[in-house]
């Protein structure tokens, strides 16, 4: 069944003369304005007193984080030495080439210009993201089994789905749906479930939270997803890419947890500027 929908979808969702529009370009659209709305339903609940401005500055920041990040880290991580000598194709978004890694780094990064420019704390912005990341994780992951890509390993069960073109005709894990479930519909479900405790959990508590449930499901499906060909298999010939990227996350959501706990520091809207003392002030 899964693959006669998959045989009657098109990359491309629609077109108006040149202007080609993709699902993956409508799934990062999908995403970030989800995720706004999310983060902007949070923040209410919480009663951070986080204004309008400051979410457009946020979002601003993060859209800018991911999409550079994104394809800086595949760049890095993925291009094995290709785009050293073509450089310029660095900048050619159009070919594809995004990692979740790069992506996560960057928004991280985003994340910190933000939380300057609002004087929210930045933990505070880094929870609510991680609260509305995966809804962008689950779109971006179904418009990546609409192209055909990143599929999955060989299998014989009743869910394989042949994606035909460099994949073959044998049916294949679809690892992509796999990732838009685990990654996408069950971390937004905790998290968000978390984020509904009055008064809200610590600082750090929900990337923590983030970052190990990640971690460890993609870690999991990359046993039933096939590496990418110019890299293969690393270390002994069983690891992928993505499994060594994704076990310091683990490590690090761990240790952000215990931060967090330890700390208890609460979540907190737009902090006041203190202005400077003045010498007799205090008499």
């Amino acid at each position: 069944m899964l693959n006669d929908i998959y045989q009657g979808l098109d990359p491309i969702a629609f077109s108006l003369g040149p202007l080609v529009v993709r699902w993956y370009g409508l799934a990062y659209v999908l995403g970030f304005v989800c995720a706004a709305a999310i983060i902007y339903f949070v923040a209410k609940r919480w009663k951070l007193g986080m204004s309008e401005d400051n979410l457009l500055t946020l979002m601003v920041c993060a859209i800018v984080g991911v999409v550079l990040g994104a394809r800086i880290g595949y760049v890095l991580f993925y291009g094995d030495g290709y785009y050293l000598s073509h450089p310029l194709e660095i900048l050619a978004f159009n070919q594809g080439g995004m990692s979740f890694h790069g992506g996560l780094v960057g928004l991280l990064i985003g994340g910190a210009v933000a939380a300057r420019m609002t004087r929210i704390p930045f933990l505070t912005l880094a929870d609510l993201g991680s609260i509305a990341a995966p809804i962008g994780l689950f779109f971006g992951r179904c418009a990546n089994f609409v192209n055909g890509e990143l599929w999955g390993a060989p299998t014989d069960g009743p869910l394989g789905v042949v994606f035909g073109g460099a994949a073959g005709m044998m049916p294949r894990h679809p690892s992509q749906l796999y990732e838009a479930v685990l990654e996408g519909i069950v971390i937004f479900c905790v998290l968000f479930a978390l984020s509904r405790k009055r008064p809200p959990r610590p600082q750090g508590t929900f990337l923590g939270a983030f970052l190990v449930l990640y971690g460890i499901f993609r870690f999991l499906i990359e046993f039933v997803r096939e590496p990418d060909v110019q890299l293969g298999y690393l270390w002994g010939g069983w690891l992928t890419m993505g499994q060594v990227l994704s076990a310091p996350l683990i490590v690090a959501g761990i240790a952000l947890l215990i931060y967090a706990a330890r700390t208890r520091h609460p979540q907190a809207g737009p902090q006041e500027i203190q202005p400077p003392s003045v010498p007799g002030d205090a008499a």
